[in-house]
């Protein structure tokens, strides 16, 4: 056993282990981490990475399929999930290599084992080799991300039994397929396998679709969903599952049962804790695995911090960057940014984005506001490029035109939505709806829609 100490050690190589992990560095600070999978965590391996790049994959088939030369080829009906799968993979190696240089041109040791807590400043990191090393460190950072949730009740070694991991290890192309749980990464797979020409039932134990985005987005995901052939079945619950070698029946406690060649089981995530041996450091996590923190992401322990998925909400790659970051803030003394303004970004075909207020936050808070529309199908680029399909819309206050949300549905909509994002940082009366009237945007341009939304909420103004 050899014995290691560090300023910081980080627990953890994806997203916000590996921000906490250059920020350290760049404050001089001694940094070691521990990772027993290659660099880039969950979301470069089986996360955000794969999934998106899987649909970008499939955009293109379905652009492609949208040619009318291609309506009459009978080769495009040979595409399947697994050569689909393994053309999105390509990102991968990509992105491991990526993440290698960071490290190494950072001379930051990584430790590629398991970590578990032996005291409050202490871990034991185990090998497969079956060696290990002893690590203290002044501070330590848990940053271990989460992994699908899987109820004790469901057999997922199953064939045909599948979580948003093991989806992406499929090696058949299902007729029909079975979503269970219509949140972000269930609509994501829903829109992608629907893409493929694949019979979708989408359950949902809600009564509507994301509910925590703007209504007319929500309605909006819902139509184009059914119009791909998706059927969404809203407040359903789940009893129990059949699963044979032919096909899965999933049994709804309504009565329902729905049969199908597959099923996905996307129902919530939990942290990876359970190995980590936290009541030796003095802390617990919660029943879905994850650890409480303070505004400066300290836990109960305040020299052990955590960040990324581990903590729960928002569960963004965007955020956890950020968060390794005010981590280190916070250890160098420096101010510390809590990260509660993360836009959303959500993959589905069309791709959904937004920022700020929905109209249901501002009606229920009773600030008046108008509405500013733009229809991609007015918009030239969105011609074009044959992507008609979607709208942005500004939220601003009806007295100081004061941008309180935007939102984005339609191709491009995670890129365009940062535009408005900027604007609404801005402070005083630099956040206003007049900027998008008084500055050129090119032309033929998506972001031109700020524009077009603009003059259509301001005119409305003046029809009062």
């Amino acid at each position: 056993m050899t014995d290691f100490h560090y300023d910081l050690l980080v627990i953890g190589a994806g997203p916000a282990g590996e921000a906490a992990a250059m920020a350290a560095v760049k404050s001089e600070l001694s940094v070691g981490v521990v990772d027993a999978q290659s660099l880039g965590g969950n979301c470069t391996h089986k996360g955000t990475i794969p999934s998106k790049a899987l649909r970008h994959v499939v955009k293109q088939v379905v652009n492609v399929r949208k040619q009318p030369d291609m309506l009459q080829m009978n080769a495009m009906s040979a595409i399947t999930y697994p050569s689909v799968l393994e053309a999105a993979k390509k990102v991968i190696p990509k992105k491991v290599s990526m993440h290698k240089t960071y490290f190494m041109r950072n001379r930051i040791r990584v430790h590629s084992g398991w970590a578990e807590f032996t005291s409050e400043n202490s871990v034991v990191v185990k090998y497969d080799n079956s060696t290990s090393d002893n690590i203290t460190a002044d501070k330590i950072l848990i940053a271990t991300g989460s992994r699908p949730y899987q109820p004790d009740y469901i057999d997922f070694t199953h064939p045909r039994v599948y979580d948003s991991d093991s989806i992406l290890q499929m090696e058949h192309t299902p007729r029909t397929l079975v979503i269970y749980g219509a949140g972000v990464i269930g609509c994501e797979y829903a829109s992608i396998f629907s893409g493929l020409g694949i019979k979708v039932d989408l359950i949902n134990g809600r009564d509507s679709l994301l509910s925590f985005l703007d209504t007319e987005i929500t309605d909006a995901l819902s139509y184009h969903l059914r119009d791909k052939g998706v059927l969404v079945r809203h407040s359903e619950q789940f009893d129990y599952l059949e699963a044979s070698d032919e096909m899965v029946t999933v049994h709804l406690k309504s009565g329902k049962r729905i049969k199908a060649d597959a099923m996905l089981w996307s129902n919530g995530r939990s942290g990876n804790t359970e190995k980590l041996n936290l009541a030796m450091a003095g802390l617990e996590a919660n029943s879905r695995g994850q650890i409480e923190v303070d505004d400066e992401y300290r836990t109960a322990n305040p020299n052990i911090y955590a960040a990324g998925d581990v903590v729960g909400w928002p569960s963004l790659a965007s955020a956890s960057y950020d968060q390794g970051r005010a981590v280190v803030d916070s250890i160098t003394g420096q101010a510390v940014r809590k990260v509660t303004d993360a836009p959303t970004g959500i993959y589905t075909l069309p791709e959904i984005s937004s920022v700020g207020k929905t109209e249901a936050e501002l009606t229920a808070a009773k600030v008046p506001y108008e509405v500013g529309r733009a229809f991609f199908k007015d918009t030239a680029r969105a011609q074009i490029s044959d992507d008609g399909v979607g709208m942005l819309k500004i939220l601003f206050h009806l007295d100081t035109q004061e941008i309180l949300g935007i939102h984005c549905f339609g191709a491009e909509a995670a890129e365009i939505i940062h535009i408005g994002q900027a604007i609404m940082k801005q402070p005083g009366e630099a956040n206003n709806i007049n900027y998008f009237t008084n500055t050129t945007f090119n032309y033929p341009t998506m972001a031109e829609a700020y524009r077009v939304a603009a003059l259509n909420g301001l005119n409305r103004l003046k029809r009062q």
